[in-house]
């Protein structure tokens, strides 16, 4: 008895510790996935830590950044840019510019034709800048050596065909030349409203038309020279004499064709088409209109005046004007579809311009051809261009 005793004893105390064996094998396990999981979170947090600390270095950054881009703002206090500009609509613009940088402008108003012709009478800077006007007028200043070189970074980043590749103007917005036409006076005389340039040329319209002198208004010479490069100097130069033809006088200003169609003087105008064309139709009865054959157009021209006195407030200027803050006050201020703007992803306003119409035009010759274009002009327009 004691020894089956002993025998059944000696059994339990053997399986008793094969179970302790068994659950001391399994501890350790659970133990290892905890100290993983204790790791995996450490190395969570560690990275989480880590990008914390790569946000607020970028936080850092952006703000030194943005304290060195205020330190290097620059600061023309008791200074002032005297400007030769073609409105005094950009009063806005100009404020805005002193505000930034403390320099005062003042500005004379006058026509890219008059700007060239005072300036060589001179001999001499009338101004430090000379803001708005056709591009033609801006080439053959250059070549006259009128005008101050200039590159930033800034201007490398205007399109190619808005700029002058040497660095002497750039470019502000595109204009773009169009009709008005005052309904009731075409209504009154039977007359449709032309929708090409070859019908301004019917001679129906014979006194009923008014244009701005070409050699005065870069406008009109954009639309004179868009005709030629429309049509071929052959064809170009036989369409422009008969539409001369129907025209008694060119005006010496540029915004009489609108004016004095407006007022009822003549029942068609050649004007630049923006905000203000479309505003005037509305308010006096007119129709504006893009020519279906093709629309004229030329760069608004931007440059710093050779041996300015302040020409390194009239480079900063060029610069705060291609900025996007300035580019959006341009398109608001002239007016402009987004078609006539020059800076990429700048929106304008939605006047209907149809892109596809723009004819294709060799800004290359605009200015090294213009002394040519206006003496045939002058031959052709006789005593009815006078610029006196």
């Amino acid at each position: 008895m004691k020894s089956n005793f002993i025998s059944k004893f000696s059994f339990t105390l053997a399986a008793l510790f094969a179970l302790t064996a068994c659950g001391t094998s399994e501890a350790p396990t659970e133990e290892s996935q905890t100290n993983e999981t204790a790791v995996e979170q450490n190395v969570e947090e560690e990275n989480k830590a880590e990008e914390a600390t790569e946000e607020t270095e970028d936080v850092k950054e952006e703000a030194s950044e943005e304290e060195s881009e205020v330190a290097e703002a620059p600061n023309f206090e008791g200074r002032t840019l005297n400007v030769v500009a073609t409105s005094d609509s950009y009063v806005p613009l100009f404020d805005e510019f002193t505000k930034e940088t403390g320099a005062d402008v003042e500005f004379l108003s006058m026509s890219s034709g008059e700007v060239i012709s005072r300036t060589k009478a001179e001999g001499k800077a009338m101004a430090d800048l000379w803001f708005g006007g056709g591009l033609d007028a801006f080439m053959a200043a250059k070549d006259d050596q009128l005008l101050e070189q200039y590159q930033s970074e800034m201007t490398d980043k205007l399109p190619v065909e808005y700029k002058d590749e040497d660095g002497y103007y750039f470019s502000k917005g595109l204009t773009v030349v169009g009709f008005v036409v005052n309904n009731s006076i075409l209504e009154e005389k039977g007359l449709e409203a032309p929708k090409t340039w070859k019908d301004l040329a019917d001679p129906k319209y014979k006194g009923e038309v008014i244009m701005s002198n070409p050699a005065i208004s870069g406008t009109n010479y954009a639309a004179l020279k868009g005709l030629l490069d429309l049509y071929g100097k052959e064809e170009g130069w036989e369409l422009f004499s008969q539409i001369n033809d129907n025209i008694d006088f060119y005006s010496k200003r540029g915004k009489d064709p609108q004016e004095k169609t407006a007022q009822g003087e003549f029942g068609i105008g050649i004007i630049p088409v923006d905000q203000k064309a479309f505003d005037a139709a509305e308010d006096y009865g007119l129709t504006v209109i893009y020519p279906e054959d093709g629309i004229p157009w030329v760069p608004e021209g931007v440059a710093i005046f050779k041996d300015s006195e302040n020409a390194d407030i009239a480079k900063a200027f060029i610069d705060f004007m291609l900025s996007e803050k300035a580019q959006n006050m341009i398109a608001e201020i002239d007016g402009k579809d987004t078609n006539q703007l020059i800076v990429p992803d700048i929106e304008g306003l939605d006047l209907g311009l149809p892109k596809d119409k723009l004819i294709e035009e060799d800004l290359s010759t605009f200015g090294s051809e213009r002394e040519e274009i206006l003496n045939k002009f002058k031959e052709i327009a006789g005593d009815k261009a006078s610029e006196e």
